[in-house]
């Protein structure tokens, strides 16, 4: 079992978050000690709440064509009807505690324990998964053709292959194969780690790809500026999460309780 080190001078502790600790584990540089969280019986309202908004921006993205309207031309009605369905959703599923994090108490307390991976987090995660490949493959075409010939295209991109992307990685996560969406919740300690390198990687590149395409002129010089800026992003923050370096990204070392959302 492993125990926390005393007095250990690599420890570090950031606000909220669990203490790190300076220890190589595969790619990984920095590592947090289950035995460091704190066991909840139950998960507070606040911290439920906190949670769904976070849904209510995964589903209400999912119809990638309409988000690029959403960034294009603004907000419609045919995104509100989709908003209210959304917040419909999501709003009945966590009160019936079938969102993660917004379930009235952990599921995952062991992240060693062989327990089945509920279908509601496998949906969700898998939900997840496909956007952050969807918007980061086709956004990063869309930009390696602009530069390449000069021809913004990404709307017709987005309509031809956004849906064949979500679909192959929602039959992958029907397959039990995606970080976090696998039949067990075992390996969940390391699969978080891919789930959320992914998703700040993903989340800070499309930001300030939208900053720049908002601000910036449509030049073949400014399209490799963007390209630059995106693919680095991608690799920095990637990297940083590859290392553990970034909040749910190191690996959690086994053998005590925790609680997982």
């Amino acid at each position: 079992m492993s125990t926390r080190p005393q007095s250990d001078p690599t420890a570090v502790r950031r606000g909220l978050l669990p203490p790190s600790y300076a220890r190589q584990l595969g790619h990984a540089t920095r590592i947090e000690l289950a035995g460091d969280r704190t066991i909840r019986a139950f998960n507070k309202p606040r911290y439920r709440l906190a949670h769904w908004p976070i849904w209510i921006w995964v589903f209400f993205i999912l119809p990638g064509p309409l988000t690029i309207d959403l960034f294009e031309r603004g907000f419609d009605g045919r995104m509100a009807v989709w908003l209210g369905v959304v917040l419909a959703g999501t709003g009945l599923a966590g009160f019936l505690g079938k969102l993660p994090g917004v379930e009235p108490r952990p599921y995952i307390i062991r992240f060693t324990e062989d327990r089945p991976n509920p279908l509601y987090r496998r949906i969700c995660y898998t939900v997840a998964w496909s956007e952050v490949i969807a918007f980061a493959a086709l956004n990063l075409a869309g930009l390696m053709i602009a530069v390449a010939t000069g021809e913004w295209r990404l709307r017709q991109m987005y309509e031809a292959a956004y849906f064949p992307i979500v679909g192959i990685v929602w039959a992958l996560g029907a397959l039990g194969v995606l970080p976090r969406v696998k039949p067990s919740t075992q390996g969940e300690g390391h699969e978080r780690r891919y789930f959320y390198g992914a998703s700040w990687a993903v989340c800070i590149a499309q930001p300030a790809l939208w900053f720049l395409w908002a601000v910036l002129p449509q030049t073949r010089a400014t399209d490799v500026a963007k390209l630059v800026v995106f693919v680095a992003i991608l690799a920095w923050v990637g990297n940083a999460a590859r290392r553990g370096l970034l909040p749910r990204t190191r690996p959690i070392v086994p053998g005590e309780l925790a609680v997982s959302d």
